[in-house]
């Protein structure tokens, strides 16, 4: 059992531990499969003491094999503890990934419960990492499901107990029992329904022949259900050559098992997660990164790299263990965008208005503060009196962002003056409230909805249109003259009065814009402001009568 300074685990404790899991799913019967599973542990993993805790159909969990103690073994062997119990065993103590660790500091406020328990007698640790007599170390087993371990139905724990070694495991030692649970619960139900068929081959008399395809069929779908899994190469010139692949890998990235072996996963990540597969690569542990599929598209998955070393040679293998997260990716991509865009339009909402104005303008007094920095750093101004930088003294960086940033102008004038500029359209439809008030906020929202896609379709691409709340709008628009800016509010202005039809009646609204031009040294509220006083002008410039078509 190694611990967590040991980086590397044993060719000949991985070639052990594949053993026992070859006898554990070889095993004939369901309870043959139990003690199987109960003796590797002990064998395979180097614990002197191990427990199946099958999930009864009434939910309870009952002792169904048990290894390394005959006294144990004949004294708590059938016998059962609730589901709650359980439960609580479960929530409580440190979580190593799908493992649960309950300390002695916490364990003793188990010792009344109903849940069958062996204590094992030794002196109090002397070190940190040494198990006490009363840790507890439990392995939930799961159905095996889509996504991996976890994903399915509980149908038991393993329990363990005295390391033979006397520490805690450590990152190997974790990583091995994990592994080893997952596959005890495959194997178990495997037994479960090897049982159920040979009952049925029974009670219908098939034929031996028809007994070999059932089980052709169910060893099929035990070696592809699982999440992918890999083997490749570690160090010299084919580092990272993919020597194996299952067939959920293979299925997951659409390319069949003998296409994989020309590659490495350097060849499959996408280009921007290089560096976390190389990362994780090195030094074993979890990734969260995209692998390439035939088709060219690339999909998201959670990588697990196990380092597999021999004690001679070196590092020699990555395990890898491969699952699909795309829908877990797409909630979040979901979720961020519902926090930047109205739910109503699908427009960026004020917020994200904000910060992509923000974006464009940069604070003079900032940047003023920054030069001062810059003139004390060398000596002597950094920039002349009209912003142009002199040369600096070899080696020196120059900031970036004040450097190269383009800053925002505005024209000057009530007249184009030939400038291009960042125009800010402040959109406020007139008759809206009369719809609310006459047909409801139903028809009103459809309205909304109509308008905010007919301002969308009327502005290029690059330009954003957002909804700053109840019927206004923003737009902003970028490298636009004085008359660009007025020739798009005329065409905007020209869309939105255009017919509405809701549900079979045709409804009209008007719009006032007002036209505020932003330039650095402003913050994105003082931009809304100017064009939101620009629009309240405009609006009452035009008779009542004439701020809505039809």
């Amino acid at each position: 059992m190694e611990t967590e300074s040991e980086p590397y685990v044993r060719l000949a404790t991985l070639r052990q531990l594949h053993q026992v899991m070859a006898d554990m799913n070889t095993a004939r019967s369901l309870a043959d499969t139990l003690q199987t599973v109960a003796d590797g542990v002990v064998t395979g993993l180097g614990y002197e003491l191990a427990a199946v805790n099958l999930v009864r159909p009434d939910g309870d969990l009952v002792v169904a094999a048990l290894a390394g103690n005959p006294a144990a073994e004949a004294l708590i062997t059938g016998r059962t503890g609730s589901r709650e119990s359980w439960e609580r065993r479960l929530s409580m103590g440190e979580h190593w990934g799908d493992l649960v660790f309950i300390p002695h500091t916490e364990g003793w406020v188990l010792d009344d419960d109903d849940v069958p328990q062996w204590y094992t007698d030794g002196p109090a640790p002397r070190f940190e990492d040494e198990w006490h007599p009363s840790d507890r170390l439990f392995a939930p087993m799961y159905t095996p499901g889509v996504h991996g371990s976890g994903s399915g139905e509980l149908i038991g724990v393993l329990s363990v107990d005295r390391p033979r070694n006397g520490r805690l495991p450590g990152a190997w030692g974790r990583e091995a029992l994990q592994m080893y649970a997952f596959q005890a619960a495959i194997a178990i139900s495997n037994a479960r329904l090897r049982a159920n068929m040979q009952r049925a081959l029974v009670r219908l008399e098939r034929e031996q022949q028809a007994l070999r395809a059932s089980e052709e069929s169910f060893r099929q779908a035990f070696e592809y259900a699982p999440s992918g899994m890999a083997i490749a190469e570690m160090g010299g010139d084919q580092h990272g050559r993919i020597l194996r692949t299952n067939d959920a890998l293979c299925r997951l990235l659409g390319r069949p098992a003998s296409a994989m072996r020309r590659y490495a996963f350097s060849d499959l990540v996408h280009p921007e997660d290089i560096g976390t597969l190389l990362r994780t690569s090195a030094e074993g542990g979890r990734a969260e990164l995209r692998l390439g599929r035939r088709d060219g598209t690339y999909v998201w998955v959670s990588l697990r790299n196990s380092v597999v070393a021999d004690a001679a040679d070196g590092p020699r293998f990555l395990l890898t263990h491969v699952e699909d997260i795309e829908e877990r990716k797409r909630r979040e991509l979901q979720l961020a965008h519902r926090a930047s865009h109205d739910s109503l339009t699908g427009l960026p909402n004020s917020a994200e208005l904000r910060a992509r104005l923000s974006s464009r303008l940069c604070q003079r007094a900032t940047q003023a503060g920054a030069l001062e920095s810059l003139d004390a750093a060398f000596g002597h101004p950094a920039y002349d009196v009209n912003g142009h930088g002199f040369d600096f003294p070899p080696g020196t960086e120059v900031l970036d962002g004040y450097d190269h940033h383009v800053h925002t102008v505005a024209p000057e004038g009530e007249h184009d003056d030939g400038t291009k500029g960042l125009a800010v359209l402040f959109c406020d439809l007139d008759g809206f409230k009369s719809i609310n008030d006459r047909f409801g906020h139903n028809a009103g929202d459809a309205v909304l909805i109509e308008v905010a896609r007919r301002l969308s379709g009327g502005v290029r691409d690059g330009d954003t249109v957002a909804r700053l709340g109840g019927d206004e709008f923003v737009v902003l628009a970028d490298g636009l003259g004085r008359a660009d800016a007025q020739d798009l509010a005329v065409r905007l202005r020209n869309e939105i009065i255009q017919p509405i039809r809701v549900d079979g009646r045709a409804m009209r609204v008007g719009a006032s814009f007002g036209i505020g031009w932003a330039h650095c040294g402003m913050t994105a509220d003082e931009v809304l402001k100017s064009a939101d006083e620009r629009m309240y002008v405009e609006k009452r410039s035009r008779p009542k009568q004439h701020r809505r078509a039809g």
